[in-house]
């Protein structure tokens, strides 16, 4: 059977893999890496390898099916992108991988967090077509390194903390969430709360020698979040962000007293 290392790689950055994550790597004989037609993206994940391994497994590029960014019914049309995937995943799996050969999976951020490889590689397991025995190792992830960036706790004392995405971030500010974490927000949603009602902490392309980072009240940052997003796209041909927002305690509370 063959045997699948499904590896975070963090945000970005070489020096962000754990012990445990770099050891993964070097027990693979083939990586099988998605193809999203940004060729930045495939290169600093050759250049996690290269750093962490001797470069004798080869890197497969494996084309990402088009997905329908505007559907009707987005449940469906994300469901149908998977089993697109796994197709895709199960014909590289039987042409590049000896039937009892290790294949690696390089995750950005963690593999838990907002990323469908663990759901497809359930995909796979359930139709049979190439049975894999798999394990997961856990990898930085891109909130993990905002707050660190920002030197920052994600919540006052004795707070939840809320992660969402751009599209569910109205839904969670009106069910009385006061710490949010936002991250798949390419319209960078939060431009329609009040911005005297929240401080924001916000990063793009963590790990990367590009990264951006802007934080303050949100009313008085956000064209500068805005033109830090361009600056980051214009770098690498890519952005993506996250960002954390609190809801203002009380009035008169300033910004600077949230560090």
């Amino acid at each position: 059977m063959r045997r699948l290392r499904v590896v975070g790689i963090g945000p970005g950055g070489p020096d962000q893999l754990t012990v445990e994550a770099v050891a993964a790597l070097r027990d693979v004989d083939v990586f099988l890496v998605p193809d999203k037609g940004i060729p930045d993206l495939v290169a600093l994940r050759a250049e996690i390898l290269a750093r962490h391994t001797d470069g004798r497994a080869p890197l497969v590029e494996v084309p990402d099916p088009p997905r329908d960014r505007t559907p009707d019914d987005y449940e469906q049309a994300v469901s149908a992108w998977h089993e697109a995937r796994v197709e895709t995943y199960e014909r590289a799996l039987l042409e590049h991988v000896a039937d009892d050969g290790v294949a690696g999976m390089l995750v950005w951020g963690d593999p838990s967090l907002y990323d469908s490889t663990l759901r497809i590689v359930d995909r796979i397991n359930a139709r049979g077509v190439v049975p894999l025995a798999h394990d997961v190792v856990p990898g930085v992830s891109s909130v993990s390194l905002l707050a660190a960036r920002h030197r920052i706790a994600l919540h006052r004392v004795g707070e939840p903390v809320t992660i969402t995405t751009g599209r569910r971030l109205s839904d969670a500010v009106t069910a009385g969430a006061d710490n949010l974490v936002v991250v798949l927000d390419g319209a960078l949603a939060c431009g329609g709360l009040g911005g005297s009602e929240w401080d924001l902490w916000w990063g793009a392309n963590l790990g990367t020698p590009d990264e951006e980072v802007v934080a303050g009240r949100l009313g008085d940052v956000l064209v500068d979040v805005r033109a830090a997003r361009e600056r980051a796209r214009a770098a690498r041909g890519w952005v993506m962000d996250v960002y954390l927002l609190r809801r203002v305690a009380q009035a008169g509370r300033t910004w600077a007293t949230t560090q």
